[in-house]
């Protein structure tokens, strides 16, 4: 019997305090409380340290310390015996660290903001008039503790739309010069033949006829020379040509801030792509890839007024002098001239990137070994083709800010030399051909909640920034 009732009792003794038992303390952030005990205490227990802090300072005195807002459990054991002891602390936050925080957003925000503190959450609400507004409060608010936004922001204007022209002037200019003789003999010496550098097409005489003393020849290049009593004839190519190509591209294309646009003037060409399979048998795969002029910008639009563009304008072509045949395919390269930048302007300023230049010389010299060696006599045996090639890309980039036609005006109309088709509808579709009703209007919400707009740039004050704002004077 006296050894069931020792184990009830300690049994008794180790089981869990109900919340009837424990004691409730009310602490404020940065204050103490002092506990004492009937007995010499054992040991002290803390649920959580970060809120309260527990020291024992004499054998029967334990002082409390409040670290941060917040709930916790404090247990003391009792020696000799004595019964254990359990506090529910609650410790607030500090009544000056509170009115700091809401003079401060009055300060900055008048009163369109109120803060509700509740342990470590700080709950913001209001109406801001901007993103950057709630974001600046979010962050002021963050020094006290973990912030909620509860606040609206006023409904932001329609983004601003950039129109950008573009200008694209591509300027190549040729120059060939070709000098070159090639002989010919009809008969001379009771022999017939010619003599050539290959570079330009050889003569060759078609049918030569004694008894009249005629013949026929299928290439004379540009200029002819031929001594009948000498049976002896030449055919010389010297020609100088010059040529001049201007591309000319002027496109308008209009983004909304913050959004990318592209545009492109060109087209497509197929090219193959080998690949292996599984099996290890390879695979000719058609892709095609765009070439022409094209233009990549994102504008945006700063509190300044300005426009500020990021730009990559590229002009490229095809180029079959440096591509590759592949099982009979004749592949070409890409020509490419690529500019990318970021600028900013005004509205209606204007830059030129200029400066992409390509200048090429190509020159060819072909001679009859031993003839073409000798001086003066020896030009005969020699051919010589020179060409130049110059090309200039020039672009002008003008960005304007724009908005849209206004309900009810004439929208601009593409001029027609002639009449398009006739016998058409005598009036344009409608959008509620049934009867004269309005379209529905959108509604106009003047503000919503701040994680329905969309986000801007945070603003410029940050917690890091407002540490010291609510730092007490020690």
């Amino acid at each position: 019997m006296k050894i069931v009732s020792l184990i009830a009792a300690l049994s008794l003794g180790a089981g869990p305090l109900s919340a009837a038992d424990s004691k409730q303390i009310t602490l404020t952030a940065g204050k103490s409380f002092v506990i004492d005990t009937a007995a010499d205490l054992e040991r002290v227990a803390v649920a959580t340290e970060d809120i309260v802090e527990a020291v024992a300072v004499t054998k029967r005195e334990i002082v409390l310390n409040g670290k941060a807002p917040g709930e916790t459990s404090v247990i003391v054991w009792l020696r000799n015996g004595g019964a254990r002891q359990s506090y529910d602390v609650r410790v607030e936050p500090s009544a000056a660290k509170v009115e700091m925080l809401r003079q401060r957003l009055k300060t900055e925000f008048g009163s369109a903001i109120e803060a509700d503190v509740d342990d470590k959450t700080v709950l913001l609400r209001g109406q801001v008039k901007n993103q950057a507004e709630g974001e600046k409060a979010m962050a002021i608010a963050g020094i006290l503790g973990k912030p909620v936004n509860l606040m609206t922001v006023a409904t932001p204007p329609a983004e601003p739309q950039v129109l950008l022209k573009v200008r694209f002037a591509d300027i190549d200019r040729t120059a060939s010069i070709g000098l070159g003789a090639n002989l010919f003999s009809t008969g001379a010496g009771n022999t017939s033949g010619s003599l050539t550098t290959q570079q330009f097409s050889a003569p060759t005489p078609g049918v030569i006829n004694k008894v009249n003393e005629t013949f026929t020849l299928s290439n004379a290049l540009n200029v002819f020379l031929f001594r009948p009593d000498l049976n002896l004839g030449a055919t010389i190519q010297a020609l100088e040509a010059k040529g001049l190509v201007q591309i000319l591209a002027e496109p308008n294309v209009l983004a909304t801030a913050g959004k990318q646009a592209s545009f492109l003037a060109g087209g497509e060409f197929p090219y193959p792509v080998v690949q292996s399979s599984a099996a290890g048998a390879n695979n000719v795969t058609i892709l095609f890839r765009e070439f022409g002029i094209r233009l990549n910008f994102t504008p945006a639009v700063t509190p300044r007024g300005t426009i500020r563009l990021e730009v990559a304008p590229e002009v490229s072509s095809l180029d079959y002098a440096n591509g590759l045949t592949y099982q009979g395919f004749n592949i070409p390269g890409i020509s490419v001239r690529r500019v990318k930048t970021e600028i900013e302007l005004e509205n209606n300023q204007s830059f030129a990137i200029a400066g992409l230049l390509d200048n090429r010389v190509t020159e060819n010299l072909s001679k009859v070994p031993g003839l073409g060696n000798i001086p003066l006599l020896g030009k005969l045996f020699q051919s010589e083709s020179i060409v130049r090639n110059h090309s200039e890309l020039l672009v002008v980039v003008t960005p304007e800010l724009v908005l849209p036609i206004p309900a009810g005006a004439v929208p601009p109309a593409v001029a027609m030399p002639k009449e398009f088709l006739k016998g058409g509808a005598s009036s344009s579709l409608q959008a509620n051909p049934a009867d004269d009703r309005p379209l529905p209007v959108l509604p106009q919400v003047p503000f919503v909640p701040a994680e329905k707009n969309s986000p801007v740039q945070p603003a410029q004050d940050t917690a890091a920034g407002l540490t010291g704002l609510f730092k007490e004077k020690k």
